[in-house]
């Protein structure tokens, strides 16, 4: 794993001098260390990071009192595709795991779509001990919960997501949901969360109503559907962005869905990783 961004360029402008100071060995040719210089011991570096490095390159801001923080975890082909046959597992790899796991440790919720829960075969969101520490001391529960977002309630509540979660599974959905679907949802265990005065959720309502609930740092696995309405609701605060080295053709769908904008939404890079071709972007809202 290396940083590619952001990095100090320590290249001198064109007749800039780089005499050596005082008592300095370092020839008038050779540029001089600040922290950008790449360490091979350190961020720069090509090799393999720690739990805790990641967690630390990928940490929420410190939220104000009752404020959150909603990123976006996806991963495109080069050629923009979202999906391969239906599911992204086939365009991630190892590196992109381990920072889909980190970004899960450091979550309150992780609010993803009913067809993704389908396609993706979605389970439970497990404790993991690399990241016990850091969530006791965040107050955070030992597993992030699952809001699954749904107008139709079209999902198998006797799934284990439903049935045995460490923390107990959300199902956000609007006022005139299924009243039996909803019904069965209480049943299988799951809490119920309504923010949509129709069958249909609206997306910043449901990110307040999850905030009320003290899962204010919030993470999206999507899938597009589910990201272009937020983005269309101008909710998302982040995009973690992974970039796989391959191309795949075809019509898959793009990370984001849905109706164009009337005006495109900026972000700002934050950072840039890479390991093993695949590039990890960050970018925030401006």
């Amino acid at each position: 794993m290396r940083r590619l961004f952001p990095v100090t360029d320590q290249t001198p402008a064109a007749g800039q001098a780089t005499a050596p100071s005082h008592g300095s060995s370092r020839g008038p040719s050779e540029p001089l260390p600040g922290p950008g210089s790449p360490d091979p011991s350190g961020p720069l570096a090509d090799r393999e990071w720690s739990l805790d490095e990641l967690a630390e390159a990928y940490a929420y801001p410190v939220l104000e009192d009752g404020a959150h923080w909603l990123r976006a975890n996806m991963v495109s082909t080069l050629d923009g595709a979202a999906q391969h046959e239906g599911r992204s597992q086939p365009i991630s790899g190892e590196s992109d795991m381990r920072i889909f796991g980190t970004l899960r440790g450091l979550a309150d919720v992780v609010v993803v779509g009913a067809e993704t829960v389908r396609q993706e075969g979605y389970r439970p969101a497990r404790a993991r001990e690399a990241f016990a520490g850091r969530r006791a001391a965040a107050g955070q529960g030992p597993a992030p919960a699952i809001a699954v977002v749904t107008a139709g309630l079209d999902l198998d509540f006797s799934l284990p997501l439903f049935t045995s979660p460490l923390v107990a599974t959300l199902v956000v959905t609007g006022a005139a949901a299924p009243a039996d679907r909803v019904a069965e949802a209480v049943r299988a265990g799951a809490e119920v969360v309504v923010a949509g005065d129709g069958a249909s959720v609206d997306p910043a309502r449901a990110l307040r109503e999850l905030a009320g609930r003290g899962l204010r740092r919030q993470l999206t696995e999507g899938g597009p559907r589910l990201l272009g309405q937020i983005v269309a609701a101008d909710a998302l605060d982040e995009l973690c962005l992974t970039i796989s080295p391959v191309l795949t053709a075809g019509d898959a769908q793009r990370i984001a869905g849905g109706p164009p904008l009337a005006v495109p939404h900026r972000l700002a890079p934050a950072c840039v990783l890479e390991e093993a071709g695949f590039l990890f972007t960050r970018y925030r809202r401006i």
